[in-house]
């Protein structure tokens, strides 16, 4: 901002000494002192003429001390205004020069150019990808540390077998939580496995053939841990029941007495067991039914290398040509339906032999006695035990229904953890089952 002064001038025209005769004088020493006090600021010189009056006023004495003593006081007024002025001036040009000026601050932007569609495509593809790798190496990383700690446990348990012989006991107490777990941790490797083959028939290139070398190492373990539950499955009880009988030898007096609570008037049943034999000969009985007329109404009895189910008399029997492996726990299930006559064998869930017009039409009369581990033939002439038709070695998980069973069912009651499972007629762990001669409940 700039600050102007205007002056106006009147022009002289008149001559030295016309100003000094006239009245014009005072004027003349008026805008002489008023041209030198504002000198400074007006760059305003003094016309020559105006010097020429002030010098010959100057010369005069009378006019030198009027005029001397008419300046000084004009001077002073004029002084005393113009510092006033030049104070104002100087005060307003530093608010203008030197104050505060308000600033606006300026909103920062992106100047970068925004990106096409096609650049925008090209990221989202770029960061799917570093997800799908982040992925993948997260999920190595789980496996991996679950077949370390399976390896672990394999080399622990492995360790302990290894060691001298303990008590059954108490090696049973120690092996029993460490076997839960790895059977628990096989159900949970397994269906992991499921979902990375699946997950691998559905990725194709190279983040399939990433995968490769994990999936091996998972059946590598599923083969290591089926061993483990075979080995298992040799030595504890199966289907997580948690007591069996033992027959710890063959003798005629060693046997169980089974006392249903519902009458056995069957027109059709289904008689699951599981086993664990330790020795097999001619005839080993399982468990046996029998009245004072006929002691062979229900039978299942092991042969050297078959099973072998009777319904209604030994002349109705239906032989299964399979072996039972001995010290392994194997599951057999008998079924019969009197309208057609039809019998079948089932061993480990599997349909192993069937034929019809098997007792066509008969009904499984009530009051006689069922009997698990031996048979009691001659019931009524008194006829006794005989030790070479004994078992030996352990029965759990022995049911009877008053229907026939189906497929998938029998497949279930054969599974792992199906010891729940009961018969309606005969049920494991609720129908009283008594043991004799030397047999007894372990766990």
């Amino acid at each position: 901002m700039q600050c102007h002064r205007h002056y106006s001038f009147i022009p002289i025209q008149a001559s030295p000494a016309f100003i000094k005769g006239s009245r014009l004088l005072p004027l003349t020493l008026l805008l002489l002192c008023s041209n030198s006090a504002h000198s400074r600021g007006s760059r305003l010189v003094p016309s020559r003429q105006l010097c020429e009056v002030t010098k010959e006023l100057c010369l005069s004495p009378a006019m030198r001390l009027y005029g001397i003593l008419f300046c000084a006081l004009w001077s002073a007024a004029c002084a005393e205004n113009s510092d006033d002025y030049e104070l104002m001036y100087v005060n307003l040009d530093n608010e203008i020069d030197n104050g505060l000026h308000p600033t606006e601050e300026s909103t920062p932007c992106d100047c970068r150019p925004e990106h096409s569609e096609w650049d925008k495509l090209f990221i989202m593809l770029e960061n799917s990808q570093m997800r799908e790798g982040m992925l993948l190496q997260a999920t190595d990383d789980i496996l991996r540390g679950e077949l370390r700690r399976l390896r672990a446990e394999l080399g622990r348990l492995a360790g302990s077998l290894a060691r001298p012989c303990v008590p059954a006991a108490l090696a049973e107490a120690r092996l029993a939580p460490a076997l839960d777990e790895l059977l628990q941790a096989s159900r949970d490797t397994g269906r992991r496995l499921a979902r990375l083959e699946g997950a691998e028939a559905q990725r194709p290139g190279e983040a399939g053939r990433a995968l490769d070398a994990v999936l091996e190492e998972l059946r590598q373990t599923r083969a290591d841990l089926r061993a483990v539950q075979g080995w298992a499955a040799r030595r504890w009880l199966p289907a997580g029941c948690e007591t069996a009988i033992l027959f710890p030898m063959r003798s005629k007096k060693i046997f169980g007495s089974v006392h249903p609570a519902t009458p056995m008037k069957l027109e059709s049943f289904s008689a699951c067991i599981w086993v664990k034999a330790t020795d097999v000969l001619n005839k080993t009985i399982l468990f046996s039914y029998g009245t004072k007329r006929n002691p062979y109404e229900m039978q299942l009895y092991l042969s050297d290398q078959s099973v072998v189910s009777v319904v209604g008399g030994e002349e109705n029997r239906l032989v299964a040509d399979t072996e039972i492996s001995l010290g392994r726990w194997t599951h057999l299930c008998s079924t019969w339906k009197s309208e057609r006559g039809l019998l079948s064998t089932w061993v480990n869930g599997e349909l192993v032999a069937t034929t019809a017009g098997m007792a066509t039409g008969h009904v499984i009369p009530e009051g006689g006695i069922l009997q698990i581990g031996q048979e009691k033939n001659g019931c009524c002439v008194g006829g006794g035990f005989d030790e070479t038709l004994a078992f030996s070695g352990r029965l759990t998980g022995f049911n009877i229904w008053d229907r026939v069973l189906s497929n998938e069912e029998i497949r279930e009651i054969g599974g792992a953890e199906s010891c729940h499972i009961r018969g309606n007629v005969v049920g494991w762990g609720v129908t009283e089952i008594q043991p004799h001669g030397g047999a007894q409940y372990i766990s």
